[in-house]
C-alpha cells in the first residue's frame, strides 16, 4: 500500500476532527438530507477529478442516508459548473466537488469570483506535481533546468494548459529557481493527452504531470520524473527526490475538495463534512485514492480549511504576476 508519512499523519487528524464533527441532535432535528444530494463535477467523466469524487462520495452517502448523484457539468474552462452550483439554493442539496481552478479561473479574468463565493466545506485530497523530461533529455532532475534554458535561451519548451494548475506551476517554479519568463517558450495544449502525445514525439522539453497522467509512462522509461513537488518523496517514485531535497523550496499539489452555496447553513455543513470524513477512514478508500490516483488523503474543515484555502489562493496570486494571460 502507497501511504506517506504525510498521510498517516493527516488521516490520524482526520479521526479526530471527525470526531469534533459528530452529528448533533440539533443538526439532525433540521432534517438534513430530505432528498438526495446533486454534486456538480465540472469535468468531463473519467479523469482523477471526476473519479475520486465519485469514489468517496459513494462512501459518503452512506452516512447521510440518501444518494450522492455526480453530475458531469464541464464547459468553460470549468467555471459552467462553479457557476451553477454558486446560484444553487444554499440548503446543502448542491454540492461543487471541485480544486484550485475556483481561485485560478477568477485570476486568469474568466470570472469575478473565487473560494469566497462559495462555503468551503472540506479538503479531501492532494495529488502531487511532478516537472518531467522525455527519457532522451539531457536533463536528469530539476534542478538543472534552470541552466538548460540559461545555456539555451527562447529555446526551451515547456508544455501548459493556459490558466490551469500547470500554468501556475511553471510560472511559481520558474520564480523559484531564477528563470525569466522571457527565456522560455510556453507551448499551449487543449488538455492532457495532447501534452503528453507532445512529450513523447520530443516535440516539447518539459510537462508538469502527476502520477494519475504520467505514472504508467514513468514505470515503463517513456518519461522521466525530474522531482517531486511535496515535502516527502512518494512511495512509488522511491528513487525520485522530493524539489526540496534539490534546493527548490516549492511544494505544488492539486487540492480537491468540496464546496456549498453561500449562505449555506453551519450545521449542515458540518453534517457533510462529517460524512466525507468518515468515509476517508475506509482503509481501503485511502488505497485506491494513494494506489491509483497518487494522491493523499488529506483531510480538512472548519477553519482549517479556510486557513488553507486563503494560504492556497495568495501562493496563486503571488505566481498569476508572472503570466500574460493573454498569450
Amino acid at each position: 500500500m502507497m501511504r506517506t508519512t504525510l498521510c498517516l499523519a493527516t488521516t490520524v487528524a482526520a479521526l479526530s476532527l471527525v470526531s469534533s464533527l459528530n452529528l448533533t441532535n440539533t443538526a439532525r432535528a433540521n432534517d438534513f438530507p430530505t432528498q438526495d444530494i446533486r454534486l456538480v463535477i465540472p469535468y468531463g467523466p473519467g479523469g482523477a477529478t471526476d473519479i475520486i469524487f465519485r469514489l468517496i462520495s459513494q462512501e459518503a452517502e452512506r452516512d447521510l442516508g440518501v444518494s450522492i448523484v455526480p453530475v458531469n457539468m464541464a464547459g468553460a474552462g470549468a467555471t459552467l459548473g462553479s457557476r451553477n452550483v454558486k446560484d444553487s439554493r444554499p440548503d446543502g442539496h448542491t454540492l461543487l466537488g471541485s480544486h484550485d481552478t475556483i481561485a485560478l479561473s477568477k485570476l486568469a479574468g474568466m470570472v469575478d469570483y473565487s473560494y469566497d463565493a462559495f462555503e468551503p466545506i472540506a479538503l479531501l485530497t492532494q495529488t502531487i506535481n511532478i516537472p518531467t523530461a522525455h527519457a532522451n533529455h539531457e536533463v536528469q532532475s530539476a534542478d538543472q533546468i534552470a541552466d538548460y534554458v540559461h545555456e539555451n535561451p527562447g529555446q526551451v519548451r515547456f508544455s501548459m494548459i493556459p490558466s490551469s494548475t500547470d500554468h501556475f506551476f511553471w510560472a511559481q517554479f520558474f520564480q523559484e529557481v531564477g528563470i525569466d519568463m522571457a527565456d522560455v517558450r510556453l507551448v499551449g495544449y487543449p488538455d492532457t493527452g495532447e501534452q503528453v502525445s507532445a512529450l513523447m514525439a520530443e516535440e516539447i522539453d518539459f510537462a508538469m504531470f502527476n502520477l494519475p497522467s504520467g505514472g504508467a509512462f514513468f514505470e515503463d522509461g517513456t518519461f522521466r520524473p525530474l522531482g517531486v513537488a511535496h515535502p516527502e518523496r512518494l512511495d512509488s517514485l522511491p528513487d525520485v527526490p522530493t524539489l526540496r531535497e534539490l534546493g527548490i523550496e516549492m511544494d505544488h499539489s492539486t487540492s480537491r475538495g468540496i464546496f456549498a452555496p453561500k449562505g449555506t447553513p453551519q450545521e449542515v455543513l458540518d453534517i457533510i463534512a462529517a460524512a466525507y470524513g468518515q468515509a476517508l477512514e475506509n482503509e481501503n478508500l485511502q488505497s485506491r485514492i494513494e494506489n491509483e490516483f497518487g494522491s493523499v488523503v488529506r483531510f480538512l474543515a472548519g477553519d482549517d480549511y479556510l486557513e488553507f484555502l486563503e494560504e492556497n489562493e495568495a501562493a496563486l496570486s503571488a505566481a498569476a504576476e508572472n503570466i500574460d494571460f493573454q498569450n
